[in-house]
């Protein structure tokens, strides 16, 4: 395998948001100079959309390389390690709530452009250089989605997830402009014709309006990371494995604290020893700690888990 396969192999996180990222600036540009040549300021919109799309693909790989890093077992940079030592798995949901902000900023302020356009009366542009651009366009946009969502199967990545996303919505803004700028085309010298000034800013505003909504279920997902708000399945299902665990092993009670930071789920549980329990040795006590392990399951380098066995309540609270 030599280094241009290796960068853009897809079948890992990283081959995949790099081989994004440079099919994504080069049709940012792409779509930016047809945007002159055609007059056109939605496909403008599109380049520059995609433009801050594959900056924020980089981000996350930059961020995806520092998780593995970080996770690892030998970790790569021990001053990494040093300086953060509960992990950088913290990075993950800001740059996703970064990402998704962005993309809804952008669209939020080419609508407004959009308005305005329209109550100035439109604006008159090239439908050939147009519908070329889409057409090319919409090619790629499905064929990296398909691609992406495949290797997704096995590498299961929110940041792929998210950018699967961000090639589905170029692709429906591609098509909305395709068919728009053929109705365009076909309306020259017709009756009609007078539609034409209007095409490109109703359909930006239309495709605006529909994007818009897309990103806000991963930010509201991000910032429940961020502020660390408990997950509902995860909790009920170390309350199962720990309360089963106490009522086999004759435990007072247990206390169980769980979070989600991007791919990392946070694990703490406290059981609580009666005061007449027999003693055991640390090997005794790792016994069980191992047992709780394979009863949560999930065992890898994105899983903390933490269990205490105490006879003091206080330190379970």
């Amino acid at each position: 395998m030599n280094r241009v396969t290796r960068l853009f192999n897809l079948s890992d996180e990283s081959g995949v948001l790099r081989t994004s990222i440079a099919a994504t600036v080069f049709f940012s540009l792409f779509g930016i100079t047809f945007g002159i040549l055609s007059g056109s300021f939605s496909i403008v919109f599109d380049g520059v959309y995609s433009l801050v799309d594959a900056c924020m693909s980089l981000l996350s790989l930059v961020v995806a390389r520092l998780i593995a890093a970080a996770a690892a077992i030998k970790p790569v940079s021990k001053k990494l390690q040093e300086r953060f030592s509960m992990g950088l798995w913290h990075l993950e949901p800001m740059v996703l709530c970064l990402n998704g902000t962005l993309l809804v900023s952008v669209a939020t302020y080419a609508l407004f452009n959009a308005v305005g356009s329209l109550l100035e009366g439109g604006r008159d542009m090239e439908f050939g250089w147009a519908i070329l651009y889409t057409a090319v366009t919409l090619l790629v946009c499905i064929a990296m989605a398909s691609a992406e969502h495949r290797a997704n199967r096995s590498i299961q990545s929110d940041f792929v997830a998210l950018d699967i996303k961000g090639w589905i919505m170029a692709g429906a803004i591609t098509a909305a402009l395709l068919i728009a700028f053929v109705v365009g085309f076909l309306v020259q010298g017709t009756t009609l014709e007078w539609i034409s000034p209007y095409i490109d800013p109703v359909i930006l505003a239309a495709v605006c309006l529909f994007i818009i909504p897309l990103p806000i279920s991963t930010i509201r997902q991000a910032l429940a990371d961020i502020f660390l708000v408990t997950p509902p399945d995860l909790k009920e299902h170390v309350d199962t494995v720990a309360k089963a665990f106490k009522e086999k092993h004759g435990l007072v009670s247990y206390r169980a604290y769980v979070a989600r930071m991007g791919r990392c789920r946070e694990i703490e549980i406290y059981f609580i020893v009666p005061a007449d329990a027999p003693a055991r040795t640390i090997a005794e006590w790792d016994a069980m700690r191992d047992e709780v392990g394979e009863l949560i399951g999930d065992k890898g380098p994105d899983r903390w888990l933490t269990v205490v066995f105490t006879g003091d309540p206080e330190w379970a609270e």
